[in-house]
């Protein structure tokens, strides 16, 4: 019987450690325990600023604000994370919930129900219509190979993305 449980043991940690090692991006903050606040714009695929140096185990509250035209998304993950993201939105878009302009969010919230990525509600991310605003508090501990971006189809591969630099 031991030896059946260690045998499962050695084969799921290594999973289990590739797995936090590509999800190392933080975690939801607490407005109680922001060390700091940023303001961010995003403007038609850019975002200002677009390089973020944070300390590692900062709790950041981001004030975001769409001043573009397009609708755009602040998301905080890595690379491969992002990757992951962009089929959901090309689906949102697909779907007809989200616009160049605009988000149908009662076609979301409909659609949420039946396929739960469709809400588009990440606590690493905000997805707004242009002159809307929204807050994250994302707390930047374990986090590593960081970036920010915008996963709306065709805005993460023109450079819609920000750096994050996380000293320790």
């Amino acid at each position: 019987m031991y030896k059946f449980l260690y045998i499962l043991l050695l084969i799921l940690i290594p999973f289990k450690s590739f797995a936090d090692k590509n999800m190392m991006i933080g975690s939801l903050g607490k407005a109680e325990e922001v060390n700091r606040t940023i303001k961010v714009i995003m403007y038609d695929n850019y975002y200002e600023p677009n390089n973020f140096n944070i300390k590692s185990g900062e709790t950041i509250k981001f004030e975001v604000i769409n001043a573009g035209e397009l609708v755009h998304e602040f998301n905080i993950a890595n690379a491969m994370m992002h990757k992951k993201h962009q089929p959901e939105m090309e689906k949102m878009v697909e779907n007809e919930i989200l616009l160049a302009d605009s988000i149908d969010k009662d076609k979301m919230k409909k659609m949420a129900k039946i396929d739960k990525s469709m809400g588009h509600s990440h606590s690493n991310s905000v997805l707004l219509e242009p002159n809307e605003k929204g807050d994250i508090f994302w707390k930047f501990e374990n986090a590593i190979n960081i970036e920010i971006a915008c996963n709306v189809p065709g805005h993460y591969q023109i450079g819609m993305v920000a750096k994050v630099n996380i000293d320790n």
